[in-house]
This record gives structure tokens, sequence and C-alpha cells, in this order.
């Protein structure tokens, strides 16, 4: 059964097909603003404050104004209209200074995922930003898909390997290592890959594609994924699929999801 699709803005909380915001926003206009996707388990938020940490980081590389507590309490009113469903809720942030916040049914996900490398130069300024400028993320899905992959792995134009557009990826190279791509290659500070770097034994670094592609197994990690095993990168087909560290790392990341929901009662 479908949640409920409602969406606050301001304040103001409706059926998600009837908000409006003003098409002079420069969030529309200029894609300038910033965003967080949320897990909600039963109706209730996953580490929403960390979420709402990066959301005001991500603000502040923008020079944008974040009203955290007026925010807080909006998410708290469409939740508690929202009800106890699957689901995600979705954040925006705009220049025009709205801010919204939108409950979602969660993506049709499959069992495996296949990824295929596009190049991709990380812009600077927006490294480690999730600002609404997510254009250049979206086709490089769409690139993959056309190469017969479901979702795309960011490549540097040097080779090194980045994340995938919406989520981590990690991987066990031929030598055993579990690997997954440090901050400081340029990517997100995403909030799933720090619980299971935390839980498991993680070498963290800047990893050619030609590893990933030798990998004996892999996964990918976020907020709406959790883990998710991956059977081919570059159409070669991976020896396990899910491996043993895959299967850890989903365990491991159920454990600390019943733990910190638990104590979030």
């Amino acid at each position: 059964m479908s949640a409920p699709e409602l969406t606050s803005i301001d304040g103001r909380i409706t059926q998600t097909a009837e908000a409006r915001v003003p098409a002079s926003d420069d969030g529309l206009l200029r894609g300038d603003g910033v965003f967080e996707v949320i897990r909600l388990y039963a109706g209730r938020p996953y580490a929403l404050g960390e979420h709402l940490d990066r959301l005001e980081r991500s603000a502040a590389a923008l020079e944008l104004p974040v009203e955290r507590a007026e925010l807080e309490s909006e998410i708290a009113a469409l939740l508690a209209e929202f009800g106890e469903h699957e689901a995600q809720l979705r954040l925006v942030i705009t220049r025009g200074g709205r801010r919204i916040a939108s409950t979602e049914n969660l993506p049709s996900l499959g069992e495996v995922v296949t990824l295929a490398s596009v190049t991709y130069s990380p812009t600077v300024i927006l490294t480690g930003v999730k600002s609404l400028s997510y254009a250049a993320n979206m086709q490089a899905t769409r690139l993959a898909k056309a190469e017969g992959a479901e979702e795309a792995v960011l490549v540097r134009p040097d080779g090194i390997v980045l994340e995938p557009p919406t989520s981590t990826v990690f991987w066990v190279s031929s030598g055993g290592q579990l690997r997954t791509p440090s901050l400081e290659a340029g990517i997100l500070a995403s909030i799933t890959r720090a619980r299971i770097v935390d839980a498991l034994e993680v070498e963290q670094g800047e990893f050619p594609i030609d590893d990933l592609r030798s990998a004996q197994e892999a996964f990918l990690a976020s907020t709406v994924r959790e883990v998710q095993p991956v059977s081919a990168v570059d159409g070669t087909e991976l020896p396990n699929c899910p491996g043993d560290r895959t299967t850890e790392a989903r365990e491991a990341f159920a454990a600390v999801l019943a733990r910190e929901m638990h104590v979030s009662t």
C-alpha cells in the first residue's frame, strides 16, 4: 500500500500534487538551494539530527540561511499527519526562502544492482554539498543505463573512483580488503557510509576504477538503499553477489539501525 504523499511549505501542509512554490524562486530557476533525503521507518525519521546538521553545512557553503527550529517544528507536524508508513522524507531549502518537507514513497530497488563507470569532474566549491544542482548526477545515471547498467559510479578524470550519484560504494579488493573512497577523494560525507566504516574494518583512500572492476564483491550504501549488493561493474560480473563482506555490512547496519531507532523512542 502506498504511503500518503504530503508536503509542508513553510508550515502549510497539503497533498504533494497541490503544493506550490513561486516560479520566481531561484531554487527552481537556478537550482540554488540544498536538500536532504531521510528514511522513514514506520513514520519515524532515521538520524534526523545528523541530516539536519548536514543540511546546515550544505547551506552554509552556499551562504543560505536555514531556520532550523521552524523546520524541525514543521517536520514534526508533517510526520504527525503522515502516520506510521515506510517512506522517505525530502527536505529542501530554496534561495527564495522556502522551507519544504515532503513525504515520498520509497523507490523500487532490485535485490542487486549493476554499475557502469561515468567520468565526472567534481565542482570544487560544491564538493560535499547536497545542492539542488543535481542535473549532472541524474545525467550520470541516464548514461549508465544507456550502457545497459542500472546505476552509475562516478570516476574522476584521473581514473579515481568517487561514488554513485545518490549513494556510496564499497568493495572487496582482489587482496581481500574492504575498501571505500575517502572523503578527501571528493565524495559526500554519507551518514550510512559513516555507520558502516565505524562498524567494520574498512580501508579508505583514493582507488583506481580497475580496483573496483576486479573486486571480489561490492555493494552500495545509502539512506534509502541501506546495503545493496552489486552484481557487475562495466559489464564484468563480480565473483560473489552477495559476498560475505556484503552480508556482514548488511547485518552490521541492521544492528546499528535497531539500536539507534530503539534508543530514540
